[in-house]
């Protein structure tokens, strides 16, 4: 009886499931990676009931005009019989585009980046040329809507992308988007090159943009124009009226002294570099920022790099899509289109882009959500593998291929002094050899930075942490981006590590594991003991056996072990995150309100071998 029954259960079951039954040999179909319901069950030649029923006992909700996986859809039709084979597709969209001949090649106007350290007036320059460009001829008060404007100088055009500053510059750079042609360096007069202009240098030069030199605040009594000279020298930017090639253009803000001299140096600037597009094809332009509007929907400021925009084109922008209702230009009125380094703000998108992110137009809508959703669903797998790329480690830096020219190793420096710098960056250059040149593009004084790992992401460079350490958002973004951080204490130690990964040898022999970081909130003297710390877990634990060092604005000040640990009158092995605890660190009684205590433990490492 019971084996009657489970014969019954068996086929009761098998008719159930009749039309999810496969075959033994399976017929071959081939689908996009992301196709709708309607489309996998067409390809089939199944109901698209049948389809979406299937795709519930899995555990998919879809409709028939959604977009599933191609992984899900090659289980669904295995139930019903098919192979599914994923055809090769790439992320970017196929257009078609006229032929950008030489005939229909025209000059288009330079996009400016304005750069530099703070307060030295790049927000006041900016607002100096808009207001001279209202004065020149432009009716009414100009009024900013978007990130990006355009001035114009006699019968050409300039256009000025308002960054808030290098990070966003080199960020949008670390997508690749390829957006400005020259960069101004603004440089106060009586104030000369401070931190953040040398900083500006290294991102300008690393994106490989000519750089026109503003040198403001000419007007003040201290200006020391000479002196900014020198100092501009120093960074290799010569000013061309002493025998080099740098634009260095005088001006002043706050009187529009040398502004016409300024806009010129940058016209002759695009016609060196003699810019031009092509203005009868398709539009293909870059988004420099974008927002969710309550009563305009997702919108975005778009920079046109090539082709024409109009309103009513078909767009595919990220993984955003849309046919364009309206477009908006920097004085905030409808205009019917815009032309290659013209920027404008567009409306009628699907969600909102990010930065960086691609417009192309496309032949019609069915196209543009095919395109979006695709980039939509491999974007994750498109960070990780541009993350994943080429990027350069010590140990692995003799092992990646060239193009047959000499290899170039990008270096990145940071210490917690001036003399530490130079020291540093005197040693590691001269290593430079007839096969490797060692390039430190930026060095400087401090902690490391989440703008420092920016830039070594965008340069493919390794980050030299020297007696500094970073904080957890600069690890996690180091990780992400997968910068390759190296710190020491001891400066023949970069120059050795330095020569081994110049000759292959590299190999790490211990890896160091941090196991909590926390903060200290309040400082004890107890006579016949010391200086106890009152402390707060903020991330990982603190444990009694573990090596531990003490930063202080990011910079190592001690290397030791702790004395005693304790949970209010306890003797405790461990304080994990979000607790407090008392610490008695071994030998160092100097704490302060505001260090931090950092806990690491050491753990051997293989050695990996080195590629033939």
């Amino acid at each position: 009886m019971l084996l009657d029954k489970d014969r019954q259960r068996k086929k009761r079951g098998s008719l159930d499931a009749a039309p999810a039954v496969a075959p033994t040999v399976l017929e071959t179909i081939e689908i996009p990676d992301v196709l709708t319901v309607q489309e996998l069950a067409t390809s089939m030649i199944v109901p698209a009931k049948d389809v979406i029923k299937e795709l519930i006992k899995i555990g998919t909700m879809a409709t028939i005009n959604q977009n599933i996986p191609a992984l899900v859809a090659q289980n669904v039709a295995k139930k019903f019989g098919f192979n599914a084979v994923i055809k090769e597709a790439g992320e970017e969209v196929v257009v078609e585009q006229e032929e950008d001949r030489p005939e229909l090649m025209a000059p288009r106007p330079p996009v400016v980046t304005v750069l530099g350290h703070v307060d030295h007036g790049k927000t006041s320059l900016l607002d100096k040329i808009r207001a001279a460009n209202v004065a020149g001829g432009e009716a009414g008060g100009i009024t900013q809507r978007i990130g990006a404007y355009t001035v114009k100088r006699g019968d050409r055009e300039i256009t000025f992308i308002d960054t808030p500053g290098h990070e966003a510059f080199t960020a949008m750079r670390a997508r690749g988007a390829k957006v400005t042609d020259v960069a101004i360096l603004v440089v106060a007069a009586d104030d000369g090159v401070m931190p953040q202009t040398i900083e500006a240098i290294s991102h300008i030069r690393a994106a490989k943009v000519p750089i026109v030199v503003a040198m403001n605040k000419m007007d003040k009594e201290d200006a020391q124009p000479d002196r900014v000279k020198s100092q501009l020298a120093e960074q290799g930017l010569q000013p061309v009226d002493w025998g080099g090639k740098t634009e260095v253009v005088p001006v002043s803000a706050r009187t529009g002294d040398g502004i016409d001299a300024l806009l010129e140096t940058v016209l002759l600037e695009a016609d060196i570099r003699d810019l031009k597009a092509n203005k009868q094809r398709r539009a293909q332009g870059v988004v420099i920022e974008s927002a969710l509007d309550k009563g305009r929907g997702a919108v975005a400021t778009v920079l046109v790099q090539n082709g024409t925009l109009r309103v009513g084109d078909i767009v595919v922008v990220g993984g955003a899509y849309g046919k364009i209702r309206a477009l908006v230009d920097d004085k905030g009125k409808q205009v019917k289109k815009a032309g290659p380094s013209i920027p404008v703000e567009i409306m009628g998108l699907s969600e909102v882009p990010s930065a960086g992110d691609t417009l192309m137009v496309v032949s019609d809508e069915r196209v543009a959500r095919e395109a979006a959703a695709k980039r939509s669903t491999r974007r994750a797998e498109i960070r990780v593998a541009a993350s994943s790329g080429p990027r350069i480690t010590l140990e692995s830096f003799m092992s990646l291929p060239t193009d047959g020219a000499n290899k170039t190793l990008n270096l990145i420096m940071k210490a917690d002094g001036q003399g530490a710098v130079e020291a540093l960056r005197s040693r590691v250059e001269s290593l430079s050899n007839a096969e490797v040149d060692i390039r430190v593009i930026y060095s400087g004084v401090g902690g490391i930075t989440p703008n420092d790992v920016n830039l070594a992401s965008a340069s493919n460079a390794v980050l030299i942490g020297f007696n500094i350490r970073p904080d957890e958002t600069v690890k996690r973004l180091a990780e992400n981006e997968q910068v390759d951080i190296r710190f020491y204490n001891v400066i023949y130690d970069v120059e050795n590590d330095l020569k081994k990964a110049l000759v292959g040898m590299l190999a790490p022999k211990f890896r160091e594991v941090v196991l909590g970081r926390a903060e200290v909130r309040e400082v004890f003297k107890v006579s016949k003991i010391g200086t106890i710390a009152g402390c707060y877990v903020q991330s990982g634990k603190l444990t009694r056996s573990a090596k531990v060092r003490i930063l202080r604005d990011s910079a190592v000040i001690f290397d030791g072990e702790l004395e005693s640990l304790r949970r209010f009158k306890d003797d405790v092995r461990e304080v994990a995150e979000n607790f407090e605890c008392g610490v008695q660190v071994a030998k160092f009684q100097d704490l302060k309100a505001g260090d931090v205590i950092e806990a690491f433990a050491s753990e051997l490492v293989a050695p990996e071998p080195v590629p033939a």
